[in-house]
């Protein structure tokens, strides 16, 4: 039984309420929607009349207003302009109804009357008007809009229109490279002779400098940056600098380029106080020279280690979970936050959850890394990572290692850092995971996802160890799916420098400019939020270096702490402590009590050098600027509502989740940094020098904390817009209950979520 039809709206619905008469309808002209467009932007199509649908109680109808499609986003200009939202981040380059175009994963056209639907794909035909457009997005919104008053001309014009451009046929027909063009040229004034010097604080790798830094910092005296692959002269994927043993020569490392996969030689990551080094390096591909290569490759990276410890290998292809699996568990994963019906109670829907195995990914990720930092730590002995291409699953691992072992990880620049050197500048293949281009779904998979999520569940057990936040996590995210910055577009050093390079003579940007200045990478927060928003990134609760504490009445400062461990413990682990469990070529999915207690059982004699490791590291309190490992039974992995629910209408909870803690904790961090600020006045106030005036703190400009501390006349309750979904809004995504019953509800329900082009393509004409 489908619900009774809405009475279709007449003209005068457009119109403002003060408009209603005719002798004002005369006089006062229907408002003009126009779209804010960016510099470079233009308006391909558009259509007037839509209706977006929208998930809340009071407005089963929806926003009435026009839908664009220009050449970066699709764009919603809602008739009647609402107050912006408190509980929303305020996007400075999209609106709060924008979809870039690269974010959107498929574009559905549905005619409910003829029960047609279709999947639109670039220079496809649409051979019937379409009554509904539903937009499946990247970062999984699922936005619908609805033509009943529409144009049908107009409507399946501006359909055909997103789906086309939302399929660039080329890497340079996104919009980044006409926006960052445009806005070069308009900001010269603002340039000193003609070149501006990075005002990043964030290292971005591509020169040696940065490396050598890095070098210093963890005083590894046995390594040296080396340039052989200036003009990527050994290797397409790899940096043009990168960091080799200092008794490889150039000459060496030259010769042993051919043996390994695209020229990729080993790679220093890090290296430990015990001089302990990170190695990342592709497999061997001359099954003749691999034992000889291997050989004098290990060689050089024992010499390196003070002890001459000799290295651990270990082979990610055989350990960890393929591209393609963690792509099917997401896709999974998806379905069921996207479009199965959300009841968080349900012992089915908590299963079904478990069932996608993403979790499990995770905590493989998690437990490898954990055991590979055992190795490091306890074993005193450098460690190679290997995988076939070693873009992938290295970048994951290498980079999770690091959290663990470095707090300068831990810390927002440092973090940035981090994906910086072990993700970007190390050949991720960001164009073809995310699939910017649309051209082959195989290549795609969430890697960045998972590494992002595996983070998350670090912080969710150890949250003052992080300057970031959550809501950090989540926008990071979300920039990959914006096409203006160069952090996320790339598949390597050299396709990036390549790109840009024509781009800068097609726009006419002078030779010898810094790439970072013409197409900024995403860490220029500045471009996309204000200042205000960006403190959303602050961790309140972030205990930095050289912070106290207090421990039994006594102000203590955190100190790492040096513990001698034998330099032949380099077995393989067998059963490592809290769930970090060795020796397993698959995970358990599920473990009794007994499992977990097993190991509390076991007698201290029977324990391996590993277990020991971890039963001695978990009897302490953790140092939070020290090494952190994270719990690893399956039960201590938890679901990141704030990404995968977001979204969600009937996940959102008013006045409720981690957002209250945070509001009060931040509220509380302001008003002690206001009194700090007023101590120092009040300190550097003498007789001889004049008072300073401010009596109030901090400039609100310059405050670290988003939700400031109140007044005592303030209400102690938090404010009515904060949301468990804050600061993100599931407003005007699809809801699944309020579409109960009608057709399209039904296709939806009835098809595999990110419905397959081959059978909607043929179901319809």
């Amino acid at each position: 039984m489908f619900p009774a039809k809405v009475t279709k709206p007449t003209f005068k619905c457009y119109l403002p309420p003060a408009q209603t008469d005719v002798k004002n309808t005369v006089e006062k002209p229907l408002k003009k929607l126009e779209a804010k467009l960016l510099s470079g932007e233009i308006v391909v199509n558009e259509v007037n009349f839509v209706r977006k649908c929208i998930s809340t109680e009071n407005n089963q109808e929806g926003l009435w207003g026009k839908l664009i499609c220009t050449n970066f986003k699709v764009s919603f200009i809602p008739q009647d302009t609402s107050p912006k939202q408190k509980s929303t981040l305020s996007h400075l380059l999209l609106g709060e109804h924008d979809i870039p175009l690269t974010c959107l994963e498929q574009v559905v056209t549905v005619n409910d009357t003829k029960g047609k639907k279709k999947v639109l794909g670039s220079n496809q035909k649409l051979k019937f008007n379409p009554t509904e457009l539903i937009l499946y997005c990247k970062d999984l919104r699922v936005i619908r809009f609805c033509f009943e008053e529409a144009g049908p001309e107009s409507a399946r014009k501006v359909c055909l229109a997103i789906a086309h451009y939302s399929h660039p046929a080329d890497l340079q027909l996104l919009f980044g490279f006409e926006y960052q063009g445009r806005r070069y040229h308009e900001s010269k004034e603002e340039r000193v002779n003609g070149s501006t010097p990075r005002g990043l604080q964030t290292p971005i790798f591509d020169r040696s400098s940065d490396w050598d830094r890095e070098i210093k910092r963890t005083n590894a005296s046995e390594w040296r940056v080396c340039s052989i692959n200036q003009s990527y002269a050994i290797s397409s994927s790899l940096p043009e600098h990168i960091v080799v043993p200092s008794s490889l020569t150039d000459q060496d490392l030259m010769q042993y380029a051919s043996s390994f996969t695209d020229g990729r030689i080993p790679m220093w990551c890090w290296s430990h106080s015990n001089g302990s080094a990170l190695v990342r390096m592709a497999s061997l591909t001359d099954p003749l020279q691999q034992k000889k290569t291997e050989q004098k490759i290990f060689a050089a990276i024992t010499k390196s280690h003070p002890q001459r410890n000799e290295p651990f290998r270990s082979d990610l292809d055989k350990s960890l979970p393929s591209i393609l699996d963690i792509q099917s568990a997401f896709v999974k994963l998806r379905q069921i936050c996207i479009l199965d019906p959300f009841e968080e109670s349900e012992e089915r829907w908590l299963s079904t959850i478990e069932n996608s195995r993403w979790l499990e990914y995770v905590r493989a990720f998690l437990k490898h890394s954990a055991e590979m930092v055992y190795y490091l730590e306890g074993g005193n002995s450098s460690v190679i990572l290997q995988e076939e291409e070693d873009r992938d699953l290295n970048c994951v691992v290498s980079a999770l290692m690091q959290l663990m072992l470095d707090p300068r990880y831990r810390s927002l620049i440092g973090f940035q850092s981090l994906v910086q050197k072990e993700w970007v500048m190390a050949g991720h293949r960001f164009l073809d995971r995310c699939n910017h281009l649309k051209k082959n779904d195989k290549e795609e998979s969430p890697l960045f996802l998972l590494f992002l999520d595996c983070v998350w569940q670090m912080m969710n057990q150890y949250p003052a160890a992080f300057e970031f936040t959550e809501t950090y996590l989540t926008v990071l995210s979300d920039s990959m799916w914006i096409p203006l910055f160069s952090t996320f577009l790339f598949s390597s050093s050299k396709q990036r420098a390549q790109h840009l390079m024509d781009f800068a003579k097609h726009k006419a940007i002078p030779q010898g400019e810094d790439q970072v200045v013409y197409f900024p990478p995403v860490w220029e927060w500045s471009q996309q939020f204000s200042t205000k928003d960006q403190t959303l990134f602050n961790n309140p609760m972030y205990v930095g270096k050289g912070a106290a504490c207090v421990q039994n009445g006594e102000v203590k400062t955190f100190k790492r702490k040096q513990k001698a461990y034998s330099s032949t413990l380099r077995g393989t682990p067998t059963n490592l402590r809290n769930g970090v469990k060795g020796g397993e070529e698959t995970l358990t999915r599920r473990s009794s009590l007994a499992n977990e207690l097993k190991s509390e059982l076991t007698p201290v004699k029977d324990l391996s050098p590993s277990e020991r490791f971890f039963k001695d590291w978990f009897s302490r309190p953790a140092d939070l600027q020290g090494l952190l490992i994270p719990l690893l039974m399956p039960s201590h992995m938890a679901f990141w509502k704030l990404f995968f629910l977001r979204w969600v209408p009937e996940a959102c909870i008013s006045k409720g989740g981690p957002v209250t803690t945070y509001h009060k904790l931040s509220q509380l961090v302001d008003e002690i940094e206001i009194l700090q600020s007023q101590l120092r006045q009040y300190k550097g106030t003498s007789p001889g020098n004049t008072p300073l005036t401010s009596s109030g703190g901090n400039p609100t400009d310059q405050r670290r904390m988003y939700f400031q501390a109140s007044s005592p006349d303030d209400p102690s309750t938090p404010p009515e817009y904060l949301t468990s979904s804050f600061p993100f809004t599931p407003t005007g995504n699809l809801s699944r209950r309020t579409v109960q019953g009608t057709p399209i509800s039904k296709f939806l329900n009835g098809a595999r979520i990110w419905l397959s082009t081959e059978t909607l393509a043929n179901d319809t004409v």
